[in-house]
């Protein structure tokens, strides 16, 4: 598997999402930032400084959905609206939409990178409606939506994938694998999964693995497709540092399920 190292010497990049116009956004979680990069391999500052970033997603009328401290949109000529803040969340992970353009979040209640923070159980939100989905959560991470409505949502610490169908939950043991992060759905239905210390994982919707992908990183952050490229982001790299905060990409044999954009 040949990987292309797309961008490099970021803290801790996530949050790959595929713009309306083929460019891919990223973030960068540790040092602020979101960021876009072009065809032609140059990058640009679409948010400058914003820290915490772990999910972006496009908005229909244009500019992006993204986490942090609220869950805010940010237009194309860079106003910001607050659409969903809650009093106790830390702060906000990664998010995703359904095929209806409604958005879901995930909420710390913690401060996951304070490894003497006590664990606080988040929760899942359909940020529109401004409700709970579920909770105990500990470390609410990756999450996606079926064009069913079932919902997928990696849980870092507990190494464990939520699968909730309509009001049915089962937890997914992915100790064996590594501690599950970002995500993404391909076009056969299939959990496209990151594995923070084991690289890339396509898993069946029970859970079993079908391909597991060498990544050149020791913390594999997030995945996006465009098409049947593979959009992968990093964060440190113990043996080689001029790895740090990367965006790679491969080629695989399966294109990635269309993602609609927000609406809310």
């Amino acid at each position: 598997m040949e990987w292309e190292v797309l961008a490099h010497g970021y803290g801790l990049c996530e949050a790959p999402t595929i713009d309306a116009d083929g460019t891919l956004v990223f973030s960068d979680v540790l040092g602020g930032g979101i960021y876009r990069l072009a065809s032609d391999g140059t990058v640009s500052t679409v948010v400058p400084k914003r820290r915490g970033v772990g999910g972006v997603a496009v908005h229909a009328d244009g500019g992006i959905v993204c986490s942090g401290r609220d869950i805010v949109h940010i237009a194309a000529d860079g106003e910001t609206r607050v659409v969903l803040h809650v009093d106790g969340v830390a702060g906000w992970n990664d998010l995703c939409t359904n095929r209806d353009g409604e958005v879901y979040a995930g909420a710390l209640r913690f401060a996951v990178f304070d490894r003497a923070a006590e664990e606080v159980a988040g929760e899942l939100w359909d940020v529109g409606a401004e409700r709970i989905v579920f909770g105990d959560v500990i470390h609410a991470n990756g999450v996606a939506c079926t064009p069913e409505g079932k919902i997928y949502l990696s849980d870092t610490r507990a190494q464990r994938v939520i699968a909730y169908d309509h009001g049915t939950r089962r937890d997914l043991d992915m100790a064996q694998f590594g501690h599950p992060d970002g995500m993404a759905l391909d076009e056969d239905g299939a959990l496209w999964l990151a594995l923070v210390g084991g690289g890339l994982g396509r898993f069946g919707p029970d859970g079993a693995l079908d391909v597991l992908l060498d990544v050149p990183s020791t913390v594999t952050t997030s995945v996006c497709f465009d098409g049947c490229d593979v959009y992968v982001t990093t964060g440190a790299h113990r043996e080689h540092p001029d790895l740090r905060g990367c965006v790679l990409r491969t080629t695989v044999d399966v294109a990635g399920m269309p993602v609609t954009p927000a609406r809310i």
